[in-house]
């Protein structure tokens, strides 16, 4: 059984940091892309930064120069430095990865970490 589970989230002010991380446990073969997801209240879901298998990244224009994503494959983890946060960037933040696994291939979904920044 695959799973992710994120940590990291918490109450920031303005201007500060955070780090979020999620790590994929399970019977795991591999995994292509890893990316992070947010929803705030009322809103939709929207991606905020993914990074494929290969490598690449791509970023929310809203978050791009603020956040960073990265991973470290030995460890199934990925990885989100935002700084600079703002109070739109409060949201449930949720992990999201592509894995092949010993019986398919699917989207897994962490169970979201709050980031609540404040003014």
């Amino acid at each position: 059984q695959v799973q992710l589970v994120e940590s990291g989230g918490g109450l920031v002010q303005a201007g500060g940091s955070l780090r979020l991380s999620c790590a994929a446990s399970g019977r795991i073969f591999s995994i292509n892309t890893m990316g992070w997801y947010r929803q705030a209240p009322g809103k939709q879901r929207e991606l905020v930064a993914a990074s494929t298998g290969g490598g690449s990244t791509n970023y929310a224009d809203s978050v791009k120069g603020r956040f960073t994503i990265s991973r470290d494959n030995a460890k199934n983890t990925v990885y989100l430095q935002m700084n600079s946060l703002i109070p739109e960037d409060t949201a449930v933040y949720y992990c999201n990865a592509d894995i092949v696994s010993s019986l398919y291939r699917r989207d897994y979904w962490g169970q979201g970490t709050q980031v609540t920044v404040s003014s």
